[in-house]
């Protein structure tokens, strides 16, 4: 891979060229993008196909993948982020453009390791799978062809002829028009997970396929090609880590996280200490629930602890002054002296809200920071308990919530699939008694924002009576929350020669 920092080349193609680049508004990434573009553009192309991907694995968990819910809050997904989706919609080479690059800059990233492979393509799957069935029927022979699947539809006296056995065999087939119905003919070997169902008809060799089961075999042939093309990629990955401009965001990108920070202080002062206690019930997030439930109890909270709930407390609009207060008298009830705190704690709480050191302003964690970094030991209550707990324990801890056995049961099998913030999505749900949030769960203090909101009929916060305060210089910001903002800050005109990608995504 070569960078370039002279004057970009854009290509410039005309309509028919355009067309021809991108035919479809799905594909197999059969081959690498060859154009340059800014760094600046890379980040925000890889960062946008996180976001995509990150809801078509929320929507797969909370709701029937091909319903008509799913595909519609999947296809306002895809239109909010400005990728390709459908065929028949004017002027896409753009979003085709970038669902193209976007997914090779996203091999990079995900063929780090198997489970980040395993993620990518189920997602990557998914999503085509969504793509074709709304693919009209009049393209998908040109669509095969382009991907090189040498699938033809046979011909309607060729189908007639074995209607009675084709139905007969297809389970799939049922209640369905047999005149509107494709079928295809394709080696048998192609076929082999409808055979192993016996749910295909087979006749010299070949399988004959009806159209709704072709996505099958379409989405084996997909995940075989991009299995092989990550572990390609992941031989050459140590070539492309090597510029100290992309290492950083290859390597944080799959555990990035892309929302809001909750940095800003706009709920400064609408929170009052005598709040917390119901708050806690009725709002908290059960990562942060059963942090103050320790604090309560025990008057002490460890390190990872008192960050993670600290941050979190910041966020959602205690000032400092509240800080130091809510602390120091918690503490206290533990038989620690007040001098002690003041030398040993409350410059942690200071340097937390940009007063002290370095005058960062740091942020609450993210649902991804929480689950991946800094896992609890012996003695600890930060984390996330549908990753760290035991089931068993979780099990007991949504019994104390009230949670329904069969709500349990649902959270349970979330957890079971890894689903940490699905289960989470899953547990606001039911305690706020709703059959579908409209969010995806992706931090915290978002979850306290929607619990407010839903509480209080839409409303923000209601803003608590406290004693003016003396106003404070606004915290400096964060110079490098992550590696995407650390690239963000190099130079637009930095360019990125596409041509050499061929290198690290083929043999």
């Amino acid at each position: 891979m070569q960078f370039s920092g002279g004057k970009r080349r854009k290509l410039r193609l005309a309509g028919d060229q355009r067309n021809a680049s991108y035919p479809h508004s799905l594909q197999f990434y059969l081959q690498p993008p060859s154009e340059n573009i800014s760094l600046i553009e890379f980040e925000n192309l890889a960062i946008d196909r996180v976001k995509l991907l990150k809801s078509v694995e929320n929507l797969g968990v909370s709701y029937v993948k091909g319903t008509e819910p799913y595909q519609s809050k999947l296809e306002s997904e895809i239109r909010k982020l400005k990728f390709s989706y459908r065929e028949s919609l004017e002027d896409e080479y753009e979003p085709r453009r970038r669902d193209h690059i976007s997914h090779f800059i996203l091999r990079l990233a995900y063929c780090q390791s198997e489970d980040l492979r395993r993620w990518f393509i189920q997602q990557e799957m998914d999503l085509l799978r969504f793509r074709f069935t709304i693919l009209p029927k009049d393209k998908i022979q040109d669509f095969l062809k382009d991907s090189h699947l040498h699938f033809e539809a046979i011909r309607d006296e060729e189908k007639n002829l074995r209607e009675q056995e084709i139905i007969a065999s297809s389970p799939s087939l049922s209640g369905a028009k047999w005149e509107l119905e494709s079928v295809y003919k394709i080696p048998f070997a192609d076929a082999l997970d409808l055979f192993r169902g016996r749910r295909v008809y087979l006749e010299n060799g070949f399988a004959y396929v009806p159209h709704k089961d072709i996505v099958a075999i379409i989405l084996n042939e997909f995940r075989a090609k991009l299995s092989k093309a990550l572990a390609l990629t992941a031989r050459s990955l140590p070539a492309v880590q090597s510029d100290e401009r992309l290492q950083p965001l290859l390597n944080h990108l799959s555990h990035s996280y892309t929302g809001q920070d909750y940095s800003t202080q706009g709920n400064v002062g609408k929170i009052s200490l005598d709040q917390i206690d119901s708050l806690s019930i009725k709002s908290f997030p059960p990562c942060m629930r059963q942090l103050h439930k320790a604090l309560r109890e025990n008057h002490h909270l460890r390190h990872g602890g008192r960050m993670q709930y600290g941050l979190f407390l910041k966020g959602i609009g205690l000032t400092l002054e509240q800080a130091l207060q809510f602390w120091k008298q918690e503490f206290i009830k533990g038989k620690m002296d007040p001098d002690k705190f003041d030398k040993g704690y409350s410059y942690n709480i200071r340097h937390s809200f940009g007063k002290e050191g370095k005058r960062t302003d740091y942020t609450p964690f993210s649902c991804l920071k929480i689950i991946l970094t800094n896992p609890p030991s012996q003695g600890d209550y930060h984390g996330c308990p549908f990753r760290h707990s035991d089931p068993e324990l979780l099990k007991q801890k949504l019994q104390s919530y009230k949670i329904s056995p069969g709500g349990i049961s649902q959270i349970l099998d979330l957890v079971k699939g890894t689903h940490y913030q699905v289960a989470c999505q899953k547990y606001f749900e039911m305690t706020h008694n709703v059959d579908d949030c409209g969010f995806s769960l992706s931090h915290p203090n978002q979850f306290f924002v929607e619990s407010q909101r839903i509480l209080n009929g839409g409303k923000d916060i209601k803003k608590e009576s406290i004693p003016p305060e003396t106003p404070q210089p606004k915290p400096s910001v964060q110079k490098t929350k992550d590696a995407s903002s650390a690239l963000a800050s190099l130079n637009s005109s930095l360019e990125m020669d596409m041509e050499g990608l061929e290198d690290y995504f083929s043999e």
